[in-house]
């Protein structure tokens, strides 16, 4: 099996791609759940040969990998049945039968690990979930503290130290998690107010928290003391409107802010802000961007969440490429988050899909 990474390993043996979807509302989540999927694995053989994007003629620069919904996801064995079935059951949310495996209910964020293992993160479930595939795991961390659940997690990154990083937005902090999902410990009671977007910055080891309630970015150090706040309400350059997701990539800090319709970066410390977007119900205008990441290249992925797109743009922020679709395998529904990791894979939580969904980066930037 040389030569092949673990997302065509994963499909081939029929797994599925854990996907995170924030839903769009004026402040990060609304009320409402995603079906309670009952999707089966998806095998190499079942993914449809065109869903590439663009589509053809043209040359193809994005491929749809794999599908994570659940249990199944990591257990290796296939449905026997149609894609189209099982796609069909998992956004009408009908299953017959009882349901005997664990789904992702509403994804919104997640992180694949250097050992191919994905994190995501499940408003939902309440919970972080870990898809195992080395071990054919499938494990629910649901606890925050020794004696209390996650109410509305959002957000998770490594934290230097082997462990995990989890916001949560109702109990407003930072939930500090080992490596096998045991709470260690907290930070940002009484500094956050409602934080949703994570990131960190490898170097330095500072966290970077977005409480979209004051419209802020807050940067802790690894310990988590509050260092700094960077922006505030407003529509200039350098302030929010209700921010969200966090990326944090090549030495600079991007922040989508989601009811100023852009991105703004801004470099390790809070400063030299840049910012590209507008808003617009055209395709690569925005409506409710979400989740935003960076690729190969140095492409800048964004969620645009109300259109059920994601967008492609260049390092300077210029469009390159919608990838869309309503109704169809392979697309979105009021999707979340994305992230991205070192095999030019590009995951896609779809909330109200129930699932994750991995793209493979095909082309060069300018390729």
């Amino acid at each position: 099996m040389a030569g092949h990474n673990w997302i065509a390993l994963l499909v081939r043996s029929g797994a599925t791609v854990v996907i995170f979807l924030a839903l769009a509302s004026c402040t990060f989540l609304n009320d409402a759940g995603a079906p309670e999927s009952g999707q089966r694995s998806v095998a190499d053989s079942e993914l449809p040969a065109n869903l590439v994007w663009p589509p053809p003629p043209e040359k193809a620069r994005y491929r749809l990998d794999a599908v994570l919904v659940g249990e199944q996801t990591v257990s290796g064995k296939g449905s026997g049945s149609s894609v189209l079935t099982d796609f069909g059951r998992l956004i009408a949310g009908i299953e017959t039968g009882k349901q005997k495996r664990k789904d992702l209910l509403r994804p919104t964020s997640g992180l694949t690990l250097e050992d191919g293992s994905v994190l995501v993160v499940d408003a939902g479930l309440k919970a972080v979930v870990r898809f195992d595939f080395a071990k054919k795991e499938f494990a629910i961390w649901d606890k925050s503290g020794r004696d209390r659940d996650f109410k509305t997690p959002i957000a998770v990154v490594e934290d230097g130290n082997s462990g995990y990083l989890v916001t949560d937005s109702e109990l407003g902090r930072v939930v500090r998690l080992a490596k096998d999902g045991k709470p260690l410990g907290e930070f940002g009671e009484g500094a956050l107010t409602r934080p949703t977007g994570l990131a960190r910055d490898p170097d330095s080891g500072a966290i970077f928290v977005t409480d979209t309630a004051h419209h802020v970015v807050k940067k802790f150090s690894s310990s988590g003391k509050l260092l700094k706040t960077i922006g505030g309400p407003g529509t200039a350059v350098g302030r929010f409107n209700a921010p969200t997701y966090l990326s944090f990539a090549g030495g600079r800090l991007f922040v989508s802010d989601t009811l100023n319709f852009r991105v703004q970066s801004f470099d390790r410390d809070g400063a030299s802000p840049m910012t590209f977007g507008k808003a617009g119900v055209y395709v690569g205008q925005f409506t409710r961007p979400k989740g935003v990441a960076v690729g190969g290249d140095g492409r800048i992925y964004v969620v645009e969440s109300q259109q059920d797109y994601l967008l492609v743009f260049d390092p300077k922020g210029q469009l390159v490429l919608p990838i869309e679709g309503r109704g169809e395998i392979g697309s979105f529904y009021l999707p979340g988050g994305v992230w991205t990791d070192a095999k030019q894979n590009v995951y896609v939580a779809d909330t109200l899909n129930g699932r994750v969904v991995v793209l493979k980066e095909l082309t060069k930037l300018e390729g």
